[in-house]
């Protein structure tokens, strides 16, 4: 007679899954706000969108991942920052618009399904949500067999927020003449790890425990810093009418993501050396002889988020941001030209 055969025994642990579950109930519930209509578990997650103080809200969604910084996670055996680069990458991405958060989704695919590692996943996105004021409305965890590495895994987001009409930021008034303003990255945040591993560990030599002093740190840390959030910096100018422009600098760096905010018949000249490049890509660039144009196409370079004004509300707009101790560069300037950015 043939031994019965369980979803066990093709790979899949229903009960590792149902303890997870519970883990990430506990964590999910830390951000429900008053607004939060379900709880984790159901098949879909509810939200009553409520916006007395909005004219007209329009939501704004957005979808990411993490890319191969997951890569880094898996060697150092770190797996509770990788939640808050999720969230935070998709907050920056709405904040663009000008929205702020409402609620967010995640997913994590992986071979095996691990409760402490998922629950370290999750206990990030739950931080990160925190951080920003959003709830972690749901998600869903698929364990799938000979599908990923072992001892690998997959995680993107999707987040929904709200901004009033009248206050989208959408760079349309970009003009020639403006001004652009830097907030500071902390890292490489979740772009260009596939370039950034190859010249720490195939062309360095290093592993990620290998203490560098040039980062004052090991490679590991250096490269596990989480991408920061910029709605706290903006928090206050979002409904001023200043900010004409919003670039969050990721993939394609700041020579591929500045042109996606301008109007037809701009450009942008950034000078270089206006803002500190940090010291892991000055590394990268010293240990492949990596050209300066591929550094600014492929890393933030220190500059996360871009703000574009009008000339006559640059210092206003820098003051607020210095009396909150946060880091402001003035970097560039816009001219006339077909959406192109000119590094001076």
């Amino acid at each position: 007679m043939t031994k019965p055969i369980s979803y066990a025994d093709a790979g899949v642990d229903i009960d590792a899954a149902t303890r997870a579950t519970d883990r990430i109930k506990l964590l999910a519930k830390q951000t429900f706000n008053a607004q939060t209509l379900s709880e984790i578990g159901s098949f879909g997650g509810m939200f009553a969108g409520a916006f007395p103080k909005l004219m007209q809200p329009v939501l704004v969604a957005s979808a990411d991942g993490v890319g191969t910084k997951l890569k880094i996670a898996f060697l150092a055996g770190v797996h509770n920052t990788i939640g808050r680069d999720l969230v935070n990458h998709c907050v920056n991405d709405i904040l663009v618009q000008g929205a702020r958060p409402l609620f967010f989704l995640d997913y994590i695919a992986t071979p095996k399904l691990l409760p402490d590692v998922v629950a370290a996943i999750v206990g990030g996105i739950a931080r990160g949500c925190r951080e920003n004021g959003c709830v972690l409305l749901g998600g869903e965890t698929a364990e799938m067999p000979d599908f990923y590495a072992e001892g690998e895994y997959d995680v993107a987001g999707f987040i929904v927020g709200v901004v009033d009409k009248e206050k989208i930021i959408d760079g349309k008034q970009i003009a020639a003449g403006d001004v652009l303003l830097a907030l500071p990255s902390v890292g490489l945040h979740t772009n260009g790890y596939s370039l950034a591993r190859k010249l720490f560990f195939e062309v360095a030599g290093y592993d990620v425990n290998t203490r560098v002093d040039e980062l004052n740190m090991t490679v590991g840390e250096a490269l596990l810093r989480p991408h920061a959030s910029y709605l706290k910096p903006l928090e206050g100018l979002l409904d001023s009418g200043m900010i004409k422009g919003l670039a969050h600098i990721t993939g394609g760096g700041l020579t591929d993501n500045i042109p996606r905010i301008l109007p037809p018949g701009t450009a942008v000249e950034i000078k270089k050396g206006s803002w500190p490049v940090l010291p892991v890509f000055q590394l990268m660039r010293r240990l492949g002889n990596v050209s300066e144009a591929e550094m600014y196409r492929t890393f933030n370079m220190g500059a996360g988020m871009v703000i574009v004004l009008s000339q006559s509300d640059a210092d206003a707009v820098k003051l607020h941001l210095q009396q909150r101790d946060e880091q402001v560069f003035e970097v560039g300037r816009v001219v006339e030209g077909e959406r192109f950015v000119n590094l001076i």
